[in-house]
């Protein structure tokens, strides 16, 4: 099934994935052959079992939480139904009890017309400025 949904408001629906620990529907958001390069993982993920191991991973933090910042998220078009958006968003969860929050960039490459959009999907975190 197609999501229904504006391109600039797809990172808010990932997010809500992540924020309600909703594994299965997210892998669904990754095409076949999708390649997902994770914030906190130093591997590719590039199929659905290494999806699923990161996704996992990552829901098993206390806490877990994404905010976008909305005012950050950029939307190109590129053809039809091909969009590359990229933006901010905030990772938090405890780490030894304590709330981290984790600034971090995303950039999703999406096609709105396959039933699983994602085609690619880059998230690092942001690092500290040149002082």
């Amino acid at each position: 099934m197609l999501i229904d949904i504006e391109a600039s408001n797809f990172p808010s629906y990932w997010a809500d994935c992540v924020n309600n620990s909703l594994i299965d529907d997210l892998i669904s958001l990754y095409h076949e052959g999708a390649v997902l390069m994770p914030t906190f993982s130093p591997h590719v993920a590039k199929n659905k079992k290494t999806l699923e191991s990161y996704f996992e991973q990552l829901s098993s933090k206390e806490g877990l939480k994404v905010d976008i910042h909305d005012e950050s998220v950029n939307c190109f078009q590129i053809d039809a139904d091909i969009f590359v958006i990229n933006g901010i968003y905030d990772f938090k969860f405890k780490v030894d009890g304590a709330l981290n929050t984790f600034p971090s960039r995303f950039t999703f490459v999406i096609n709105l017309g396959k039933e699983c959009p994602i085609l690619h999907h880059h998230s690092s975190q942001i690092p500290k400025t040149f002082k």
